[in-house]
């Protein structure tokens, strides 16, 4: 049997409660020794970058979470590359954007899953309703009696049988 992905609103808030956790992981600097395990610029870059995650996971977007997590990681790698992160904070970061991102994209496949679900059946709502117009027989509306006479014959509105002869001449008179 086929695990079924979690609802999309309940991953966007396990990966926003995740990421939180991580971005209270940047705020905090190391108090302790000569160099400080985050810097306050890069701690300011990266909650920045962390905050457009949040806003776009919070906002049903995992695409573009997924796309602002990613410069996140990218520019967490610069600032360890400067110095500006320690080796261990950089370290810590990582793992939460690792989670992050696979919540985003389970996020992402539960959206993409659902949006496929409703094409399908739409295709299919439409396909049903050209079938049911194909084998719909069309109704005709049967064509008027004619007033008087047999129009098939040309003598439409003419009395030509015996009985209009009679009735022609008028009450209790008789035929030639």
């Amino acid at each position: 049997m086929r695990a079924r992905p979690l609802p999309l609103r309940r991953a966007l808030r396990r990966a926003s409660v995740a990421f939180a956790g991580g971005v209270l992981a940047l705020g905090l600097t190391g108090c302790g020794g000569t160099a400080p395990e985050l810097g306050a610029d890069a701690a300011a870059q990266l909650q920045q970058r962390a905050l457009v995650v949040t806003k776009a996971a919070a906002g049903s977007d995992p695409a573009a979470a997924l796309t602002s997590l990613e410069q996140l990681a990218s520019d967490l790698d610069a600032a360890a590359a400067d110095g500006r992160v320690s080796f261990k904070r950089h370290q810590s970061i990582t793992a939460a954007v690792d989670t992050v991102r696979a919540d985003l994209k389970t996020a992402l496949a539960a959206k993409q899953a659902k949006a496929a679900e409703a094409a399908e059946a739409a295709e299919a709502a439409a396909k049903a309703a050209t079938a049911a117009s194909a084998t719909t027989p069309a109704v005709v509306a049967p064509a008027p009696a004619p007033a008087s006479g047999d129009p098939a014959r040309g003598n439409e509105g003419k009395g030509t049988s015996d009985e209009d002869k009679d009735d022609a001449k008028g009450p209790g008179k008789e035929r030639d």
